[in-house]
């Protein structure tokens, strides 16, 4: 016997959740890659991802690839053979970006963290300014760790860059937070940023985004390892098709557009509260079951935890029971663990087109799940959600 009938329930963090909207923008016909009306898209995507990206100056770029893509075009429009970065771990994805480089010829200096913990700016101070020399050429951080759970304190990472003197450009993964948490790249002295459209950007995989500012763009005039796909001077070409070093993604850009023009009407600030609040009630959740033992934070400090997913240790062979049990049964969708939580953890997305009834349909459905399996938890963790949304959306 299963639940399961009715909507799918994806609570992956990426891809997430795509609007009917959107979907509805990409059911068209084709248009001439060539015409005016392609070239405006383009050009209004642009324009756009610079207010996502919180920059006044600094240029955008859309490549057709997944996050890893846009690792790659990041590198090598600003690095050369020989070069050595700076990876700051708090997870898996910082020093998968720096591994991208190590075949280009890089050199990778891992900045470790403490086990699940975010970055500390005070040891990324000490280490920059044991660098007399300048060697480190670049620093690779992620807003977001979507394997951990950790969010960074970027502008105190920032800070901390600006405190040492040290000359090296601050580089940031914000594929899971753009559009989900405050991002300011010129405030905040970021030299160059990469997103993907699969997760706050409420798009279908496929697309990638970089932006970069001033010294990137300085930087990226000697870089030797330009390639011509990924390459930023190709991509200002006057021609449209090399915008794109080719075909354009012609109902990506559609699907694109519409996304924005839903961020922009909901309003950046309203779909920061938006995620804040679900994160909240998520790991209000979370903090009720794991009194029964079985279950807990990856993340232990609350103020690290990200507002975009929620990593939530548990062992087998529970833990793929109570996978199994959720998608056969009701339907839902979790986040299986990466890396080193492989097996040992699943992760609950509260990212993108997501309302409060989707969020708590899918606490209700682990913690069904929980119930019908006999896994020892903490009860009422639905009803600490709820209660905690009710006491943050009194009228």
């Amino acid at each position: 016997m299963t639940v399961s009938r009715g909507r799918d329930s994806l609570a992956l963090p990426g891809p997430t959740t795509v609007p009917h909207e959107v979907l509805q923008a990409m059911q068209r016909p084709a248009v001439d890659i060539y015409g005016e009306e392609l070239t405006a898209v383009t050009d209004s995507c642009l324009d756009d991802l610079r207010r996502v990206f919180r920059t006044e100056q600094g240029r955008t770029y859309i490549y057709i690839a997944n996050g890893h893509g846009a690792w790659e075009a990041a590198l090598s429009n600003v690095l050369t053979r020989g070069d050595k970065i700076l990876a700051l771990e708090s997870g898996r994805f910082a020093v998968g970006w720096g591994e991208m480089a190590e075949p280009l010829g890089v050199e990778m200096e891992v900045l470790e963290a403490e086990p699940q913990r975010a970055v500390s700016p005070e040891a990324l101070e000490q280490r920059l300014r044991a660098d007399s020399a300048g060697e480190i050429k670049a620093i690779l951080v992620v807003q977001v760790d979507t394997a951990s759970g950790i969010v960074n304190d970027i502008p105190a990472l920032g800070a901390a860059i600006e405190a040492s003197g040290h000359g090296a450009l601050f580089m940031v993964d914000a594929i899971a937070s753009l559009g989900s948490m405050p991002f300011e790249m010129d405030g905040w002295g970021v030299d160059v940023a990469v997103a993907g459209a699969q997760k706050g950007l409420m798009m279908t995989p496929g697309l990638s985004f970089i932006a970069a500012r001033e010294r990137a763009l300085a930087a990226h005039a000697n870089a030797g390892l330009r390639t011509r796909y990924w390459d930023w001077t190709v991509r200002e070409g006057d021609l449209h098709y090399m915008k794109y070093c080719g075909t354009p993604p012609v109902h990506l850009l559609f699907g694109l557009r519409k996304s924005l023009d839903m961020l922009f009407d909901e309003g950046l600030e309203n779909a920061f509260r938006r995620h804040a609040l679900l994160a909240g009630a998520t790991q209000a959740a979370v903090e009720r079951w794991s009194q029964g033992g079985a279950l807990a934070f990856n993340v232990p400090e609350p103020a690290e935890r990200s507002p975009t997913v929620t990593t939530i240790l548990m062992d087998d062979p529970a833990l793929s029971r109570l996978l199994d049990w959720c998608y056969e049964v009701c339907n839902v969708s979790l986040g299986i663990g990466l890396g080193p939580l492989g097996g040992h953890a699943f992760r609950i997305a509260h990212m993108g087109h997501v309302n409060a009834p989707m969020t708590l349909g899918t606490l209700g459905a682990i913690e069904t799940g929980l119930a019908a399996l006999d896994i020892p938890h903490g009860k009422a963790g639905v009803s600490a959600a709820v209660d905690y949304l009710g006491s943050r959306l009194k009228a």
